[in-house]
């Protein structure tokens, strides 16, 4: 208010504050969270900056954490983006290609029980990212119902249990 051309007398009459509070506060060092806080922002800025604009909350905390070893939280890099009106830009979304691929021929002709193990096999590879690059998951099942078994207790062996052919 006062920096608004209110006399300081009105102010604190207004706010029920003493003069000599406001004066105070005025005097009063900045607290250490305002120091971080301001250091902090020109780190922020330095890392946006340095990503040409485009790092957004996520990327400039990852920037700020595993890069420059500076611990700091995603809400305190996303409350001092918003206060210093740092935004990135929004990533591109992957897209498909529109030409159409080549489809393998169903071999298995969608009839996926078998009445025998080691008939059929099936087998399923999944990609996942990491910080550390690409981790692939692979799965390979024999399609013959071995069985299931829920409850409290396990029985010994499955009913249809059967080795695998690793295992002969």
């Amino acid at each position: 208010m006062a920096a608004e051309g209110l006399p300081v007398q009105m102010a604190c009459r207004l706010l029920s504050v003493a003069e000599s509070g406001y004066y105070e506060w005025r005097r009063r060092p900045p607290s250490a969270r305002a120091v971080r806080h301001a250091w902090l922002t020109e780190q922020i800025r330095a890392v946006h900056a340095a990503s040409r604009g485009t790092y957004g909350i996520r990327r400039v905390r990852a920037e700020l954490t595993l890069g420059l070893g500076i611990q700091v939280g995603h809400n305190q890099v996303e409350l001092l983006m918003a206060r210093a009106a740092i935004k990135g830009l929004p990533g591109n979304r992957r897209r498909r290609p529109r030409h159409e691929t080549p489809t393998a021929s169903d071999l298995v002709e969608r009839m996926f029980a078998r009445a025998a193990p080691n008939r059929l096999w099936v087998t399923d590879i999944t990609e996942h990212r990491t910080y550390e690059g690409k981790v692939y998951c692979a799965v390979v099942l024999d399609t013959f119902p071995a069985g299931s078994s829920a409850g409290r207790s396990t029985p010994a062996r499955l009913p249809h249990w059967s080795p695998t052919p690793w295992e002969w």
